[in-house]
């Protein structure tokens, strides 16, 4: 397996810390509003990598972090008049609502920044007492220039970064470049006490502290959007390395943004959608089948022409599982060993499952993997037949839902029960064909289609869809 790592710009072959044993670590949201759409791309794919590593046998260790103490959090409390923690908790369970609804597994492990206070205290402590990190009235910072590789996961010098646009500027720091590990605090703020007095801590090292703790000094691989290379793990490699003296992650994979009809996201453009939003519109398959159809490196563009364009993809695979279900169901399959040909078709869909495997090995092109669910989907279309081998059958439709399943994308459809006019109208008509009553039989099938249920005769029977 390769995976394209950031830190050496470079397609990497993975090799375990341990064997058969995978530790992930992928930062998470900041819990005050409803996640956007950008924020789903991370949770698909990681969760898409976490799949894989599982399928392939090894023990996945999977932590996402949840920010429940920031700015944002507390300006939401103070404009609504509640306690902070009340927004984050709201927050957190709608992030997991979402999260269901898109198929994302539970991580491992979802620690909160307000619960690992202690251990950012120890952090910091000992940066100091290393000489990585000091305190000026209340305020700890980390000395950037301390650091000798500061800058290698983003390339950038440390001599060329400027002050101001995404590091705060602060008189009292040593030097412009250094950044906050501990703040004082504010009225009206949560607030933990410390050895240099109350306040909270900064972004950067609660995920330092997060990812030693459930996952150990060193790491396997380190996730996330291409917006938090720098400063945010440009900072956390920093931190983890100078306490450690250890490399922190041996692996940085960073997913490309999301743009709205080929323009960057913004509320201020009225193009900001939240995944509740797009949950309203679309089922959360489509829009995790959709993610997936990029490769995670690559920008991805979402519109609704798209996203129903993957929406009439998704349904070729779920007909053809559905179909062969049917198949499966009816008394028509043979009960006989596979035939030669059978056989010769199981080897394409085998050899099918090795070009899967071949592309999510490839830094998980995910794109190219549905395209051999495609082609196995085209192969089970041509030859699984009325007359085909039960086992052939069976076959095929395993191995379509398995490569699906890897991707979390389920392949049941969901049934729906129709209103018993309905379903007396379409009894109906199947009395009416079987009588060769043809006239009668369109009729009620366009009245029928006039009601929005359009109907397919197939060999596997009459089947029933929405307009």
């Amino acid at each position: 397996m390769k995976i394209y790592n950031t830190l050496t710009q470079q397609k990497d072959k993975f090799v375990p810390i341990e064997d058969k044993k995978v530790k992930i670590y992928v930062c998470g949201p900041t819990v005050y509003n409803y996640i956007h759409i950008g924020n789903a791309r991370p949770a698909i794919f990681f969760d898409t990598v976490r799949r894989y590593f599982e399928y392939k046998g090894y023990d996945v260790n999977y932590v996402l972090n949840f920010t429940d103490v920031d700015d944002k959090i507390i300006n939401k409390a103070l404009e609504e008049g509640v306690d902070p923690k009340e927004i984050s908790e709201r927050y957190i369970l709608e992030y997991k609502k979402d999260m269901e609804s898109l198929n994302v597994l539970e991580a491992t492990y979802h620690p909160k920044a307000t619960e690992e206070i202690d251990g950012m205290i120890e952090l910091i402590q000992a940066l100091i007492e290393k000489g990585h990190a000091y305190e000026k009235n209340g305020t700890v910072y980390y000395r950037t220039r301390s650091f000798n590789d500061y800058g290698k996961l983003s390339k950038k010098k440390i001599d060329d970064l400027e002050a101001g646009s995404r590091i705060a500027i602060a008189e009292e720091k040593d030097d412009p470049l250094d950044f906050v590990l501990w703040k004082p605090k504010k009225e009206g703020e949560p607030y933990w006490t410390s050895p240099w007095g109350d306040g909270r801590p900064g972004w950067h090292i609660e995920c330092s502290v997060m990812s030693c703790k459930y996952l150990g000094e060193q790491i396997d691989i380190h996730g996330g959007g291409e917006d938090l290379i720098f400063p945010h793990h440009e900072n956390e490699i920093a931190q983890s390395e100078a306490a450690s003296g250890k490399s922190f992650a041996n692996y940085w994979m960073h997913n490309a943004f999301i743009n709205i009809d080929n323009k960057k996201m913004s509320k201020s453009k009225g193009n900001f959608f939240t995944v509740r939003d797009i949950l309203k519109e679309y089922k959360g398959q489509v829009v995790r089948f959709f993610m997936l159809n990029a490769h995670y490196r690559s920008p991805l563009n979402f519109s609704r022409d798209l996203v129903e364009s993957a929406e009439n993809s998704l349904e070729r695979i779920l007909t053809s599982v559905d179909t062969l279900e049917h198949l499966l169901k009816s008394n028509s399959l043979k009960e006989d060993d596979y035939s030669s040909q059978e056989k010769e078709v199981l080897k394409e869909a085998y050899a099918l499952r090795e070009k899967f495997e071949a592309a999510m090995e490839d830094d998980f092109n995910t794109a190219d993997a549905i395209a051999a669910i495609f082609e196995l989907v085209r192969l089970a279309n041509v030859n699984c037949k009325g007359q085909s081998s039960k086992k052939f059958v069976e076959d095929m439709k395993k191995e379509i839902i398995a490569l699906c399943d890897i991707l979390g994308i389920e392949t049941k459809i969901e049934e729906e029960i129709l209103p018993d006019e309905i379903e007396k109208l379409i009894e109906e008509r199947n009395l009416a064909r079987k009588n060769k009553d043809f006239a009668k039989a369109d009729e009620i099938r366009d009245s029928l289609l006039d009601k929005g249920i359009v109907l397919e005769d197939t060999r596997e029977g009459v089947k029933w869809k929405r307009k």
